[in-house]
């Protein structure tokens, strides 16, 4: 049998949430069987939706073999600290991304991601303590594609993240701002939305528009140009929605793709750039942000301006395309 106390990153979250999360190697028809015959919350039996408090007493009548099997973690080492911080204090770490690395890894890059570094940081900072924490790990709030450099917000205890993640599903939390080199001459402001729909498949999204009904999900981009010359633009594109490749698609659906990417750009020209600079992906960059109004623990964020440097291939790509260093 083991006995856990509920702490403060453990409470306000479902009891099958919390094993999901306790035991991540456990099966889901384990975790349910367990819930079922062999835990107990204060004494009492529990349901899959019973809510845990901080200081409940949850006791788990398994052996202490299968626990251990279930809940093994990975091991987290320091090796690489790819990203800068942009912002700290004790509830929540900003972070800027680099080009080509992942948020959270995948089957190819299961160590070096990006949540893999800041936890690390983290740890040894002592803001997170793997062994005294049951379910609870620091994470993104949002997340970038491999190649999109920049902002990304981390929350370091459960009660920040719940208020985060609320906060952007109801279209609030903070405005993102990102920058990105367009083709064409972009003159006027674009306010667009549409809907988005996603092959998984091929991992790619496509925007449809009045004639595509319900399909996909709602999405608006504003795209404000800030210099135009040569047959290119550059553009700071604010997410009013965030989902998958959004900025990407909207902005090639509307005729102005973004230099270099692959998956929505143009080929022809793409090609000249990759053969002129090396550019071989998207030149986007989530540049700044800015913290809205919210509820406790986070009204102190109010206002908050967060920004980004460019990355330094920026400036020779300006100078080149636009005949100046615009930012």
């Amino acid at each position: 049998m083991r006995e856990i106390i509920i702490a403060v990153n453990d409470a306000n979250q479902r009891l099958d949430r919390f094993l999901r999360k306790y035991m991540p190697k456990a099966p889901l028809s384990r975790i349910y069987k367990a819930i079922r015959k062999e835990i107990k919350l204060n004494g009492k039996r529990a349901s899959e939706a019973s809510m845990l408090a901080e200081g409940d007493v949850l006791r788990i009548f398994m052996t202490d073999e299968e626990i251990e099997i279930y809940t093994e973690k990975p091991q987290h080492s320091s090796t690489r600290r790819d990203f800068e911080i942009c912002y700290e204090d004790e509830r929540i770490i900003v972070v800027s991304k680099p080009s080509g690395l992942l948020t959270h890894g995948d089957a190819s890059q299961k160590k070096e991601s990006l949540v893999n570094q800041v936890t690390d940081y983290l740890i040894e900072k002592g803001d997170y303590i793997p062994r005294i924490e049951k379910s609870f790990s620091p994470s993104p709030v949002h997340r970038l594609d491999r190649n999109t450099t920049g902002l990304v917000v981390f929350g370091k205890d459960a009660a920040t993240l719940r208020t985060l993640s609320a906060a952007l599903k109801r279209g609030g939390g903070f405005s993102r701002h990102y920058y990105t080199i367009v083709f064409g001459e972009l003159r006027k402001r674009l306010e667009l939305s549409g809907r988005l729909t996603k092959d998984e498949e091929k991992n790619i999204v496509r925007v449809i528009g009045a004639e595509g009904g319900e399909q996909g999900r709602h999405i608006e981009t504003f795209v404000k140009p800030l210099y135009s010359s040569g047959g290119f633009t550059l553009v700071e594109v604010q997410l009013l929605t965030g989902r998958s490749h959004q900025i990407r698609a909207h902005l090639q659906h509307s005729g102005f793709p973004l230099i270099g990417d692959p998956k929505y750009g143009s080929g022809d020209a793409n090609r000249i750039l990759r053969e002129k600079f090396g550019l071989r992906t998207q030149l986007l960059h989530a540049g700044s942000l800015v913290f809205a109004p919210m509820e406790e623990p986070l009204s102190y964020l109010e206002g908050l301006e967060i920004r980004a440097k460019l990355p330094a291939a920026w400036a020779k790509l300006q100078r080149e395309l636009l005949g100046k260093e615009v930012l």
